[in-house]
């Protein structure tokens, strides 16, 4: 069974791009549209990685984050924040809630498959990007 991950992000076409990336890499693919929808979606089913939005209605990703790193069942599975916020505060805040890393986008999608293999090394990327 593939690893599965799980993208919270309010933006469509972000996820869509990042769902593309992680389907051809093998990977089972979860989204969310919230951070409410999120935590939702993590509490009913088995998620490996969160790939986690900040600037989002309803719950912003610090405050999805810091609720994943604080619960018992969640608080180890990896959160990688992937947000446009690019100021020294921002990746502050984000380490300081436990994100688990930080890229800003526009992403590098080199970098972020990277970054996603090594949480979850046993995905396999057939194209090798």
């Amino acid at each position: 069974m593939a690893p599965k991950i799980l993208i919270i992000d309010d933006d469509f076409q972000n996820r869509e791009i990042v769902r593309e990336r992680l389907t051809r890499a093998g990977y089972d693919v979860a989204e969310a549209a919230n951070g409410e929808e999120g935590l939702h979606l993590i509490l009913k089913e088995k998620i490996d990685l969160v790939i986690l939005d900040i600037m989002m209605p309803k719950k912003d990703g610090w405050q999805v984050c810091k609720s994943l790193k604080t619960a018992p069942k969640t608080k180890d599975i990896p959160v990688v924040v992937l947000t446009a916020r690019n100021q020294s505060i921002d990746e502050l805040r984000t380490w300081e809630c436990g994100a688990d890393d930080y890229v800003t986008k526009p992403v590098d999608h080199v970098r972020l498959m990277s970054i996603v293999r090594g949480f979850l090394p046993q995905g396999e990327d057939p194209n090798g990007t």
